[in-house]
């Protein structure tokens, strides 16, 4: 009895291999700390300061988003990036749902256009807004000339106020349209084969698969995809410095540049820190409703 007992193994501590677990998480929670948790922290404390370019002068509380909340420019900034948002996010969702469900093929030509519509997400931003600029000119851009061909007086998309915003949209769609494709097709190949074989023995139309197969079996990488674009497009910078600076009249101007000129240009880095909080505050909230929504419905 006595060697039995012995030959069986003493029982691990718990918590000494709870520790040695966490060793293998220490290098991401490192840079995890290190470039984002103390970063945000230094930043919602420079939001509370008047400080420039040669350092902190003095603490101000919370006067920084007083004077945001006050300042039309800024209220405007925030409309326009809601509306920028508004503009791209459901389209570049149901886009790429879209092409997902038709380029879900073994065949050749699906491979190449698939291959086509992600290769615009690999162009920088500089890349993509030169070219969209030579569409949208009115002298000698590709709509200018087709507006002349047919007789048409060409329009200046870029200088007005009300076109300006949705031709920013639509180079961004362009720009933006492989990386919601992808993640539906990852998703799409997830599905069974089985049930699409057995909706067909049931003569299941093709609505029919789509809204009681495909739809359901993909719903958490939509939600994904809605996620990953809202907090995309919340921080629309480059498209709108390149191609209007903000303009005309603030009509382009979203917060992330309000940010960059406040901070950059002004030199007041409290005040462009206090955007900087609200802009995360916005985006946070965003992904949070989101977040919700989709898990309610899973546990439905």
């Amino acid at each position: 009895m006595a060697t039995i007992v012995a030959s069986v193994p003493a029982p691990k501590l718990r918590g000494s291999g709870d520790w040695r677990n966490a060793l293998f998480v220490a290098p991401y929670l490192f840079v995890f700390l290190v470039m984002l948790v103390i970063p945000l922290a230094m930043g919602m404390w420079l939001s509370t300061t008047k400080s420039d370019l040669f350092g902190t002068e003095r603490w101000v509380g919370l006067a920084n988003f007083v004077r945001l909340f006050g300042d039309a420019i800024f209220l405007q900034t925030v409309a326009n990036t809601f509306i920028f948002v508004l503009l791209t996010v459901p389209f570049l969702t149901l886009a790429g749902l879209g092409l997902a469900l038709v380029l879900n093929r073994q065949e050749r030509w699906a491979a190449v256009l698939r291959t086509i519509f992600f290769a615009s997400t690999v162009l920088s931003v500089t890349v993509v807004t030169l070219v969209w600029r030579l569409v949208f000119l009115p002298d000698g851009g590709l709509l200018g000339v087709t507006a002349e061909a047919l007789g048409k007086t060409p329009i200046a998309f870029l200088n007005d106020e009300k076109l300006a915003m949705p031709a920013i949209a639509v180079t961004t769609i362009w720009w933006c349209i492989g990386l919601p494709m992808v993640l539906f097709l990852a998703a799409l190949q997830q599905v069974p084969r089985g049930l699409y074989e057995a909706a067909a023995l049931d003569n299941a139309s093709r609505w029919t698969t789509l809204t009681r197969i495909t739809l359901p079996a993909i719903r958490r990488t939509f939600f994904l995809v809605i996620i990953i674009e809202v907090i995309l497009q919340f921080q629309l910078f480059g498209q709108a410095q390149l191609m209007t600076l903000g303009g005309p009249n603030n009509a382009t101007r979203p917060i992330v540049l309000f940010i960059y000129e406040t901070g950059w240009r002004q030199w007041e880095l409290g005040y462009a820190a206090a955007a900087a909080q609200v802009l995360f505050a916005m985006i946070l909230i965003a992904a949070m409703i989101q977040y919700r929504i989709s898990s309610r419905r899973e546990v439905a």
